[in-house]
């Protein structure tokens, strides 16, 4: 999926205003983009003073929404990834919401999504085990729309 739309979906589902974003990204303890960067990522690919957000700086911006989340953890901050994929951002959303696997099982559900715990658990494994699997758009996809639904209610 790409980063743009994933971020514009966690800023309607939270309310984030550009300042807020711009306080998260500075929990991560990395470089703080300005309000007119985090806008032109808002904007859709096919608006005027559209920008790419970068695999790097979306995984600053998780990193900072964990700590938002969660809380600041002991020691140094983690070193946000320079390529992510759909595994990762799955991670990471489900760290800073404190998801269980049963809560993400129940969150597709909502979005009329059936997908088994093997398979659930497949995509948080490492890329070198033999049942790790990737997670396609479609699946981080109806987890947004699903966790759309449980956070409006």
């Amino acid at each position: 999926m790409v980063n743009n739309d994933v971020m514009r979906r966690l800023r309607y589902m939270f309310r984030l205003s550009e300042t807020e974003i711009v306080n998260i990204f500075s929990l991560a303890e990395a470089e703080v983009p300005s309000e007119e960067t985090i806008t032109s990522w808002l904007k859709r690919d096919d608006q005027e003073g559209y920008q790419i957000l970068k695999d790097k700086e979306f995984a600053t911006f998780l990193n900072g929404f964990i700590v938002e989340m969660r809380g600041p953890k002991e020691g140094d901050s983690p070193l946000p990834e320079t390529k992510l994929n759909n595994n990762i951002i799955l991670r990471k959303l489900k760290i800073a919401l404190d998801i269980k696997n049963d809560k993400l099982l129940e969150i597709m559900e909502k979005a009329k999504f059936k997908i088994s715990r093997h398979e659930l658990s497949s995509f948080f494994r490492r890329v070198d085990h033999k049942h790790y699997r990737e997670c396609q758009d479609q699946v981080l996809r109806y987890f947004l729309k699903g966790l759309q639904v449980v956070v409006a209610t």
